[in-house]
């Protein structure tokens, strides 16, 4: 038996996770020497044509490109760019999916199948192909500050992602809506607005926050990849995704220029999927049942 809070059972949870932890303490090393970028002794534009395809060294931990840049610099540069459109789109992206299932789910009826339907719709769009054009587009736009606007990235993933959450929520507020304190809550005089956000939702915090780290992982790698195909965030900009394009030419001359920052991406994306194992095993009812 333990006298424990529902939230300490979850920490609890959590830090038995020992991946988790580390990848915690690792992507906030990464958030802080991404904040710090600018104290590092080059800027990522600085050019050095004099020393082009330097080997790593002291002077240059991870070497420098085709045009002497320092690849370290531009690396911290760039992590700013993919922790800032993760975080930003994935808000935006749970945010929109979260409202949509949870109406979806808690009314039902011909409200559910005109959303469902649109969702679906969206489900049906080949994602890379839209994601290309839309970036396109956005940027023919008559408004300066969209044409290398991290904006721009931010809004086309999350209007292509936001279906997966909605669904997810949607099937919680199915199951969850008629259980008993919900329908004590109603026969009380609850307003549906403070059932659905003060009795619904926080039962369903823990899908939702495994979700969101899944979708910050695949939006650190959409924006990579759009970035590779020259869709993403423009130069003179630096992302991984821009980096990698660049180093493809040169993989066999310097390929520590591909190396550092396909590693990376690796290595954020993993950390964050295993912060989403933890959250999942932290959040697991029949866990935290078991230990009471």
């Amino acid at each position: 038996m333990t006298n424990r809070s529902l939230g300490s059972q979850i920490l609890h949870r959590f830090f038995k996770h020992r991946l988790a932890v580390f990848a915690v303490v690792l992507l906030a090393l990464m958030v802080v020497l991404a904040l710090g970028a600018n104290l590092t002794q080059y800027t990522p534009t600085e050019q050095d044509p004099s020393n082009p395809f330097m080997s790593p060294t002291t002077a240059h931990w991870f070497g420098t490109d085709e045009l002497g840049r320092d690849i370290f610099t531009r690396i911290l540069y760039g992590s700013r760019v993919s922790l800032l459109v993760g975080l930003i789109s994935t808000l935006l992206t749970i945010s929109l999916g979260v409202a949509v299932g949870a109406i979806s789910g808690y009314y039902g009826g011909w409200l559910d199948n005109v959303l469902m339907r649109i969702t679906d719709t969206f489900l049906t769009f080949p994602t890379i192909f839209v994601l290309i054009i839309l970036s396109s587009l956005l940027r023919e736009l008559p408004f300066p500050w969209l044409k290398n606007s991290i904006l721009v990235v931010i809004v086309i993933i999350a209007a292509l992602s936001w279906m997966w959450p909605a669904r997810l929520v949607r099937s919680l507020f199915i199951t969850l809506r008629e259980r008993e304190f919900v329908t004590a809550t109603r026969a009380l005089g609850g307003s549906s607005a403070g059932i659905i956000i003060r009795h619904i939702l926080p039962n369903c915090l823990g899908p939702i926050l495994v979700s969101g780290t899944l979708q910050m992982a695949y939006a650190i790698i959409t924006e990579s990849g759009l970035s590779y195909l020259g869709f993403g965030v423009q130069p003179p900009t630096p992302t991984w995704g821009a980096i990698l394009s660049t180093a493809q030419v040169y993989v066999f001359r310097a390929p520590w220029m591909a190396i550092y920052p396909g590693v990376m991406i690796f290595i954020t994306v993993m950390t964050i999927n295993y912060i989403g194992d933890g959250l999942r095993d932290a959040f697991d009812p029949y866990v935290i049942h078991s230990e009471k």
